[in-house]
């Protein structure tokens, strides 16, 4: 007698992705940088900000970022207006700009953190001879965002990395300098990272008369 085939039992795993928002996480606006800014300083939290302030300027990785030292940053006992890093992803260096509102949170940072040069600028807590870690930044940057009532789902690292970048975009439509400064080293994967479409280009346009 031929016995009746079985369907093989198969376990189902949850979707990766299952209440998750998937996708670019936004950039901020010039006035949510200034929201959060004033949400760390009501709080005295001196560390935070100097992080937050440095994320903006440097437009580094969050990998990038954790891991620099204060060499990176002094030069005299005066905090540097242009800083070099090397990008662990690529290989290969990027330079960045810090302005005013940087360089004054980093300098009342690094004075209350002491330290030598070789040391990380955001030393671990559990270890102090190690850097913050990438999820610690990552779970800053959730209490920041939802601080000033934004939803954490749609922010993010990657949000901090992207805002100046985004930013200086919009005001020139120079992408060629954007690629430059997020040290991207194909166009194509900055176009991608900022999502300019259809109606980015048109508008640009729009607002170029000959």
């Amino acid at each position: 007698m031929e016995m009746p085939e079985t369907e093989p039992t198969t376990t189902k795993r949850p979707v990766w992705n299952a209440g998750r928002t998937v996708g670019a996480k936004r950039a901020l606006k010039p006035k949510q940088i200034w929201e959060i800014r004033f949400y760390l300083n009501q709080r005295r939290r001196l560390r935070d900000r100097a992080l937050f302030d440095l994320a903006i300027d440097s437009k580094l990785r969050g990998c990038d970022l954790v891991q620099m030292k204060i060499r990176d940053l002094v030069s005299g006992g005066q905090i540097r207006t242009r800083a070099i890093v090397m990008q662990q992803k690529t290989g290969r260096p990027v330079q960045f700009e810090l302005l005013p509102d940087a360089r004054t949170s980093l300098l009342a940072w690094l004075e209350r953190r002491g330290g030598a040069v070789d040391d990380y600028v955001f030393p671990s807590r559990i270890d102090h001879n190690g850097h913050l870690s990438t999820r610690q930044y990552a779970r800053l940057v959730d209490e920041w965002v939802t601080g000033v009532g934004l939803m954490r789902s749609e922010y993010g690292t990657h949000s901090l990395r992207r805002t100046k970048a985004s930013i200086i975009y919009r005001a020139t439509g120079n992408l060629r300098a954007v690629q430059i400064l997020l040290g991207h080293s194909k166009i194509e994967n900055t176009v991608r990272y900022l999502g300019i479409d259809v109606e980015d280009a048109l508008a640009l346009a729009e607002n170029t008369e000959i």
